[in-house]
């Protein structure tokens, strides 16, 4: 992933991790249930106790969110809401 980002051009500016603490603070802002997104990213339980007993997939929950942020994109990707500064970004 990080070779296919550099020959992206990403080099130095995003790495994978960088676009799943994306996604990961664009759905909690959103809403979406934390044990959801950390499921969907394929990250365990951090509590042993509760890792051991949930074995949770939340799967009908992530196909409405995972549609929710295709939908997202394909908005960005032609332009729907997205707000334009002026001036650069520091």
């Amino acid at each position: 992933m990080l070779f296919a980002l550099y020959r992206l051009g990403y080099k130095g500016k995003m790495s994978g991790h960088g676009f799943r603490a994306v996604a990961s603070t664009m759905l909690n802002e959103q809403g979406y249930n934390a044990d959801v997104i950390e499921r969907q990213l394929a990250h365990c339980e951090r509590d042993e106790v509760r890792g051991a007993y949930n074995r949770a997939e939340y799967l009908p929950q992530r196909r409405v969110m995972i549609q929710d942020w295709a939908n997202h994109l394909d908005k960005l990707r032609v332009g729907a809401d997205v707000i334009r500064l002026r001036g650069n970004a520091a």
